[in-house]
């Protein structure tokens, strides 16, 4: 089932913000304004992950934390990174626990958006608890003429002791759960149509098609058109439309838990769903296993839709 988000998301603004108190804590957005007010004292650790567009000009005192570094290997890149190796990775970006960290991608495309969201669920399920992503990315920070810098920062190490929380990790002995019937969870596949059709499939899965019983909601249906920062009141609008009931699970999956991760956000962060789980791998590996999946085409038709897509 592909679900369509309507115009009536402007209807249900005033009900975005799960509480008061949520609005006064930091993030889980802050725009460029705000951030730049910030950096005046007691600036948030800034993180990053444009990668070598980092050289051409970052926020200052910005830290390099290229995305690259949160991901998996070539044929599975959604996999997680050993946690004594995310570990120190955190350690060499000077992450603590105790200080706000801001996550900063490129914002020229919606997709940007999942490499941010991936990267603020990684330091969430490590228990940095103040976080937040610069909606609208680097490119909304240079279309409001704020500073750039060139200089590279170096972070100062921490000394950060992560025990990775599986709170909001769903991985695929547990998909394959829901999938046949011994656990109950509301599947949403965060991938353009194309893909949850069967009509397209990742470099490196192993056959296209969907999770048996998934609902589709496209990570594009967050923004605006045309537009890179997510808007919230379309968050609280879909999960609105989801109809979930009090405390039902959802696992947001797409092929590698990029596209996935800003579901996984958009709900969670912003519209206050707390049972949301991010399934990392994602089609890439479930496709590997034995496990049914919906939406596979035959092998005839399976070629022309490669043809097609070349």
């Amino acid at each position: 089932m592909k679900l369509e988000i309507f115009a009536f998301a402007a209807l249900v603004g005033s009900a975005f913000g799960v509480t008061a108190s949520a609005a006064e804590t930091f993030g889980p957005l802050i725009d460029p304004a705000t951030l730049s007010q910030k950096l005046d004292s007691n600036p948030p650790l800034v993180l990053d992950i444009r990668g070598g567009a980092y050289d051409e000009g970052h926020i200052p005192g910005a830290v390099s934390a290229p995305y690259a570094e949160f991901r998996g290997p070539k044929d599975n890149p959604g996999q997680l990174i050993p946690e004594d190796k995310l570990e120190t990775l955190l350690q060499g970006l000077g992450v603590t626990l105790d200080r706000p960290v801001v996550v900063v991608h490129q914002g020229n495309t919606d997709t940007d958006f999942g490499a941010a969201a991936r990267v603020y669920w990684t330091l969430k399920s490590s228990g940095v608890s103040q976080l937040a992503i610069l909606n609208g990315g680097m490119s909304a920070w240079s279309s409001a003429d704020l500073p750039v810098d060139l200089a590279v920062t170096e972070p100062t190490p921490s000394d950060i002791d992560i025990t990775f929380s599986t709170q909001w990790l769903a991985d695929t002995e547990t998909v394959a759960d829901v999938v046949e019937g011994r656990r109950e969870a509301v599947l949403i596949d965060a991938r353009p149509a194309d893909f949850y059709d069967g009509k397209k499939a990742h470099g490196a899965a192993a056959r296209p098609g969907t999770l048996p019983g998934a609902v589709n909601v496209s990570h594009a249906s967050f923004f605006g058109d045309g537009q890179t920062a997510i808007d919230s009141d379309t968050a609280s609008a879909t999960a609105r439309v989801l109809d979930l009931a009090p405390g039902q699970e959802v696992v947001s999956f797409c092929n590698t838990g990029h596209w996935a991760a800003t579901d996984w956000f958009a709900l969670s962060e912003l519209a206050g769903i707390e049972n949301v789980k991010l399934y990392p791998e994602s089609m890439v590996e479930y496709s590997k296993t034995d496990h049914e999946m919906a939406n596979t085409p035959g092998l005839l038709q399976n070629l022309i839709n490669q043809v097609r897509a070349d």
